[in-house]
């Protein structure tokens, strides 16, 4: 996104960083049939209500839709560092996360903190970046070890959840001055605190400066301490809560250094994606969308338009 814009550029190949936002389409896809649409938001409500009266999830249709119903682009590896402590009653366990076409970058991840609570869920900020690494922020984290190289200066991840997977890549693999992991979530960057410790204490970081913090879009304390300070600004999956999608546009243009860029991936859920742009560019930034910027992403996209991922399509992630 770019100051001062007032028309969207449309481009097929990824474009270098610049202050103008590049919304990637990550994993847009074709709707499903309206019986389908139904049959899963009959399953989800009944998720809800069993979640509410405490009852554990036993039908493998409400299992399959409690988390998320495509996983993973398989871009990075996964394995389990070390055996938990026996006296460790919590789901967290701590795993290494390893780029498929990059293995030269890997990051240490604590990215199960167990189930979302009833009371999480009614008395705190968004708990979606609680639950899994989503697949934007995957497909987000190996655009940027792609593109490394044109990261400089400061950096903030927006919405990071309990990972910023995204923005640890970059802290870990980029030649950059200062990273800002960040989430509106206390639970998430708590987690991500410690992360950021377990990193620092393996050598990930070199120089880079790497902190976070709560942050909230709509919040005026949280945007103007950091005015007009990141050269880039990037986040994954942030555009589908209506109510805070505007603060979004606004957190973005405030943030952002003038000669600065965003860098922001979203599936094509419904309008969302097309909403935000609408918006970013009412706000006079310039919007440049692109969806063929990865090979390996680009053929799982086109496998799960045909519904031969996991028998699901890409879009309507829970």
């Amino acid at each position: 996104m770019e100051r001062n814009c007032t028309t969207a550029e449309k481009r097929k190949p990824a474009s270098p960083l610049r202050r103008k936002s590049t919304n990637p389409d990550t994993c847009s896809a074709r709707a499903e049939t309206c019986d389908a649409n139904d049959h899963v938001a009959r399953a989800r409500w009944t998720l809800l209500r069993q979640v509410l009266r405490q009852k554990q999830l036993e039908s493998p249709e409400i299992q399959q839709v409690s988390v998320r119903r495509f996983a993973t682009f398989d871009l990075f590896s996964r394995e389990l560092l070390e055996a938990k402590d026996v006296c460790d009653t919590s789901d967290a366990q701590w795993v290494e996360y390893r780029s498929v076409h990059f293995p030269e970058y890997s990051a240490l991840l604590r990215d199960n903190l167990g189930p979302v609570r009833v009371n999480e869920v009614l008395n705190s900020f968004d708990n979606t970046g609680n639950i899994c690494v989503w697949p934007s922020e995957e497909v987000m984290a190996h655009y940027c070890l792609q593109k490394r190289h044109t990261f400089k200066g400061a950096v903030c991840e927006l919405g990071g959840g309990m990972t910023c997977l995204g923005g640890l890549m970059v802290a870990i693999s980029a030649d950059v001055k200062e990273v800002l992991l960040s989430d509106g979530n206390e639970k998430s960057i708590q987690n991500v605190r410690e992360v950021i410790e377990k990193n620092k204490q393996a050598g990930k970081f070199g120089s880079t400066h790497v902190s976070s913090r709560v942050l909230r879009w709509d919040c005026e304390k949280d945007i103007s301490a950091f005015e007009d300070h990141f050269d880039v600004i990037m986040c994954a999956d942030c555009l589908f809560l209506d109510q805070y999608r505007a603060s979004l546009v606004d957190a973005i243009r405030r943030l952002m250094h003038p000669k600065g860029m965003a860098l922001v991936f979203a599936p094509r859920r419904s309008e969302t994606l097309s909403l935000f742009c609408e918006l970013a560019q009412q706000a006079g930034l310039c919007v440049s969308q692109h969806q063929q910027y990865d090979a390996q992403v680009w053929d799982v996209h086109l496998k799960g338009v045909r519904g031969s991922v996991t028998g699901q399509r890409l879009e309507g992630w829970l």
